[in-house]
């Protein structure tokens, strides 16, 4: 039996595409900013520094307010990922706690977890949901550049033969006789062909 499965490299790609996909719907770069700004700011009020021989203790007396920001930073990155909606919130929220790390978690946790949360704050609330491809090429014509002929739909049919009757025109209008000719529809009695002779009819 061989040791090498085909199976394995498409099931791979088919999942790296599954991971682009839910990426791209949502603000995953800023959730992760977010997300680790709150690490360095929860665990250096904790950590103790081995230089040597020597024990430097970088625990402040506020110490549980650097793990509540800390761990409040967290939660909001991972809500960023699952709850979209909320990136605003979480985005201003994230830079106010990054603020406030300030003086409370050692600057901040030496300036790491502060310029973190206050990017990936600042890119949760810039972010924007793209549009579908379906809804960008909606009311877009042939490649040609052309109107689709269904918006215009009396151009759609055949145009009619012969001269048409301007509306407009102040010159006679054209009526058809009983031997198939065009002759001047003169109403003003001046036309020899109506039997005037020039004379207007009164009454």
């Amino acid at each position: 039996m061989s040791a090498e499965t085909p199976a394995a490299p498409g099931q791979f790609d088919h999942r790296r595409q599954q991971f682009r996909a839910w990426r791209g719907t949502r603000p995953f770069w800023a959730g992760l900013f977010v997300l680790i700004s709150g690490l360095p700011i929860a665990y250096f009020p904790y950590a103790h520094l081995q230089i040597g021989h020597l024990t430097l203790a970088m625990a402040t007396t506020a110490g549980a307010g650097s793990l509540i920001i800390g761990v409040l930073l967290v939660v909001l990155g991972v809500s960023l990922w699952f709850q979209k909606h909320v990136r605003v919130f979480a985005g201003v929220a994230a830079i106010l706690l990054g603020l406030v790390s300030i003086p409370v978690s050692n600057l901040g946790g030496f300036l790491v977890g502060f310029l973190f949360a206050l990017i990936g704050g600042a890119m949760a609330i810039s972010w924007a949901p793209g549009a579908p491809p379906a809804e960008q090429a909606q009311g877009i014509g042939p490649a040609t550049g052309t109107t689709p002929a269904a918006a215009f739909p009396q151009d759609a049919g055949a145009a009619p033969a012969g001269p048409t009757e301007n509306p407009y025109s102040t010159g006679p209008a054209l009526t058809k006789d009983t031997g198939g000719t065009d002759e001047p529809n003169e109403l003003s009695g001046t036309s020899p062909a109506n039997g005037a002779n020039g004379r207007h009819s009164a009454g």
